[in-house]
């Protein structure tokens, strides 16, 4: 990727910075983790039976531990060392428990934790194609996380997306004792998994209103979650999830702030409920599509 400045209509290239050591893309990203990947740094440099875990995460919205370590070493295999990670937190969870409680503002109670939404995230100036492809599984709870430095201060992060055609881990996991543990006590959550909850008119309601989401904004990104599918621009735009005789949805909203004239959506603020902010709606038919529509732009 080649970046430019625009001064009068005028490009010039901002060069990349390479960055000297892995500390230094650790502390860019312990710094501004809230906002880049949606989650809250629970341990910086966290040891653990003899193993150095360059941040423990958590993710609040999966109510889950996140392990992410920084790369600039393109040898090494991503898979191994991220199996290995999940495997030590699977074997330790009160370990990472006590951590938590020990250095957060709240205490978290084991049965609070969904350890099977546990994953680990590398992160890395670049990786190889053979690490590409080795984590490109569908189901598979591991991430790449790229980024890169430039002149003016300028950073560019991104998530390395898994194919649309990924497989799953399943098939090669019955050869390997450790992957097979992992593929029973860790689930990554797809978009087929909401989808077999659904009847054929729900899921031909929910492609309509996934469709028209999507087309509201070309960088809006769908992320599968145990009970909805999220979609984000940066944050939870609106959270969706199938029914038998429709669909559910929820506007990343705080309460007061959403126009509704219609008063379509209600307000959930003082109730339990999946998703993110404080509006809901039940939705049988795309008779209110456009004006739904205008009401989750106003999320964006």
């Amino acid at each position: 990727m080649i970046v430019y400045n625009n001064k009068n209509n005028i490009l010039s290239e901002i060069k990349e910075k390479n960055f000297k050591l892995e500390k230094d893309i650790q502390k860019i990203f312990e710094s501004n983790l809230k906002s880049v990947m949606r989650l809250e740094v629970v341990k910086s440099e966290f040891s653990i039976k003899n193993k150095r875990i360059d941040t423990l995460a958590f993710d609040r919205e999966a109510k889950a531990f996140v392990i992410i370590e920084y790369k600039r070493d393109k040898s090494h295999s991503v898979v191994d060392q991220g199996i290995s990670y999940l495997n030590l937190m699977l074997e330790h969870k009160a370990d990472f428990l006590i951590e938590y409680n020990e250095g957060m503002k709240d205490i978290l109670k084991r049965d609070e934790i969904d350890w099977s939404q546990s994953k680990v995230c590398f992160v890395s100036s670049s990786f190889t194609e053979n690490q590409r492809t080795a984590t490109n599984f569908k189901d598979l709870a591991i991430e790449l996380w790229e980024i890169k430095q430039f002149e003016n201060g300028l950073v560019l992060i991104d998530s390395v997306k898994k194919s649309p055609s990924a497989p799953s881990i399943k098939q090669i996991s019955a050869n390997n004792q450790s992957l097979e543990k992992l593929t029973n006590e860790i689930k990554v959550y797809t978009e087929e998994d909401l989808l077999e909850r659904g009847t054929e008119e729900s899921r031909y309601l929910y492609e309509q209103f996934k469709n028209a989401i999507l087309n509201l904004d070309a960088d809006i990104d769908l992320q599968p979650k145990k009970e909805y599918m999220a979609f984000k621009k940066g944050k939870n735009i609106v959270d969706m999830t199938i029914l038998r005789k429709g669909i559910k949805l929820w506007i990343n909203l705080k309460k007061g702030i959403l126009d509704d004239p219609k008063k379509i959506m209600e307000d959930v603020s003082g109730k339990g409920h999946w998703g993110n902010g404080d509006y809901q709606a039940i939705v049988d038919s795309d008779k209110d599509l456009e004006y739904i529509m205008s009401l989750i732009k106003q999320a964006l």
